[in-house]
């Protein structure tokens, strides 16, 4: 990959089947950056990368880009195994602790009436609620104390420095790692070759407009340098983050344009517009992705004035507003019995 920074790739149990993780060598051992899923595959994966590949020295740091499962899941079995320190922002670390104690808002029952509220049919909600709490169970601990880390801030790892550059909209505060001397950006999920970074609406704020924290996000991005190497968290390594950066944003425009148009004829719940957005058949687990990113594009619109919400026997629709009222940003609320 380059000098020191090795690329790691484990499984998943989802239709997104992989994640890739990253080991970037220092003389005294190594930095892990992302985890993987906490199961017993990708423990034994650990166990095989620790026996064959770490040529005697130990892991001295354990750094997330953010909170969700598939990054932080092995983080406290990880720091455990090798008394290694926990490394990432803030509000994911705090966000990782809230979601994995399952505290009221988080848990299986905040998800099942987030989700009504929008109109998922009661059969989809028997099974939300007969998962259980999903993150509680994909993260089952995490470590206790962490290492803060904030943008801006710089790193060295490997004998170069890396700089944090945070962004906002997929998770609460990611980080992505920039080394200038190396012309190699790790960007965890803001930026992906192919697949669009999902950007959800959770129960534990409802009424958050993501979407937008997204693309404020993404113009820093853009100015990496074009030939620097992008290694995302899914999919292949690629160079050309300016362009990556134009395509996600006229597909969200794109989405939103679409959005506009179909609630233009009628009022329409998240889960109306799902078939706007997302042209697949989708599994449980993709579901929950996918109403979060329709909630996610309304609220959006909804914010910036483009659309109203109504509230009717405790579902929410949206509907557009009409051109001579448009553009009175902040977001409305009108209740009927």
């Amino acid at each position: 990959m380059a000098a020191g920074v090795y690329w790691l790739r484990m499984p998943l149990p989802f239709a997104l089947d992989h994640i890739n993780l990253w080991l970037i060598e220092d003389s005294d051992g190594w930095t892990v950056v992302d985890c993987g899923i906490a199961n017993e595959t990708t423990r034994q994966l650990w166990q095989q990368i620790f026996a064959e590949g770490l040529q005697g020295k130990p892991v001295i740091r354990v750094l997330c880009t953010h909170m969700h499962p598939d990054h932080i899941g092995c983080a406290d079995w990880l720091c455990q195994y090798w008394q290694a320190p926990l490394w990432m922002t803030g509000a994911e670390y705090l966000s990782a602790r809230i979601l994995s104690a399952g505290l009221p808002g988080t848990d299986a029952t905040g998800a099942v009436a987030h989700y009504a509220r929008h109109g998922m049919l009661p059969e989809h909600q028997e099974k939300i609620a007969a998962r259980g709490g999903f993150y509680a169970k994909a993260v089952p601990s995490v470590p206790g104390t962490y290492f803060r880390l904030q943008h801006g801030d710089v790193l060295l790892m490997g004998g170069y420095e890396w700089r944090v550059l945070c962004g906002f909209g997929h998770s609460p505060e990611h980080a992505s790692l920039l080394c200038p001397a190396l012309n190699i950006a790790i960007t965890g999920d803001m930026l992906l070759p192919k697949i669009s970074t999902n950007i959800s609406v959770y129960p534990i704020e409802p009424d958050a407009n993501p979407l937008r924290l997204f693309l404020d996000s993404l113009p820093a991005y853009h100015q990496l340098d074009p030939q620097c190497l992008i290694l995302p968290s899914h999919g292949q390594p690629f160079i050309g983050a300016g362009q990556r950066v134009h395509q996600l944003e006229q597909h969200h425009q794109q989405r939103l344009h679409d959005l506009l148009e179909f609630c233009h004829t009628a009022p329409r719940t998240a889960v109306d517009v799902l078939p706007v957005l997302f042209r697949r058949e989708l599994d449980l687990h993709q579901l929950t992705f996918a109403l979060g990113e329709a909630i996610a594009h309304l609220n959006y619109l909804w914010h910036d004035g483009e659309l109203e919400r109504q509230q009717q026997e405790g579902i929410y629709r949206f509907v557009a507003v009409p051109e001579s009222r448009r553009g009175l940003r902040g977001a409305r609320v009108n209740s009927q019995s």
